[in-house]
């Protein structure tokens, strides 16, 4: 069985990338799946502080939610992320999740082996906009050594519920699917 991390990173409980992580997870669930989902923007998560403490300790040193996040990455098959586009690139609550991996890259706890999944959404009418966004997915995944499976980008979805009116949901599904 798969076990999955689906990391939510937007502050809106109903939101455009929330509704694609459901139906992403959905679908994972339906081939027997494992799924973990954590909404990064409600958790308490500090941003890297760059102290090196990790490099002496094997570990971040810094205790709060993520240390829990950590522990679920380590063990799981797929990560996924799903986050709207904020000012072109993460939105600061999936970011600071993103600069903690530090503490993995250089304690040797690489994702290899690991497969990796990028949900978003974005207001605008362009898929240019997801260049910031894809950018750093992509390099962050290449650094951390996981595996890239592919990715749902959906434009001009703004309000909550606006990805009902796109095929979104059901692009989420098929790339669960490229998991089994």
């Amino acid at each position: 069985m798969s076990k999955i991390v689906i990391l939510k990173a937007s502050p809106r409980k109903n939101g455009n990338s929330n509704a694609l992580a459901a139906a992403f997870a959905e679908e994972a669930k339906k081939a027997g799946a494992s799924i973990t989902e954590y909404d990064v923007a409600n958790m308490e998560i500090a941003g890297c502080r760059g102290c090196y403490g990790c490099m002496t300790k094997g570990a971040c040193v810094f205790h709060d939610d993520f240390k829990k996040i950590a522990e679920d990455l380590h063990d799981a098959d797929v990560i996924v992320i799903a986050s709207p586009v904020y000012w072109y690139t993460f939105p600061a609550q999936i970011k600071a999740v993103i600069d903690r991996w530090f503490s993995l890259c250089v304690t040797g706890k690489d994702f290899s082996g690991k497969k990796a999944a990028l949900l978003s959404c974005c207001e605008e009418e362009t898929k240019e906009t997801f260049a910031g966004i894809r950018f750093s997915f992509e390099k962050t995944m290449a650094l951390m050594k996981a595996e890239i499976v592919g990715e749902v980008l959906i434009p001009s979805v703004s309000d909550a519920g606006e990805i009902k009116n796109t095929n979104g949901e059901e692009q989420a599904r098929e790339l669960a699917r490229k998991f089994f």
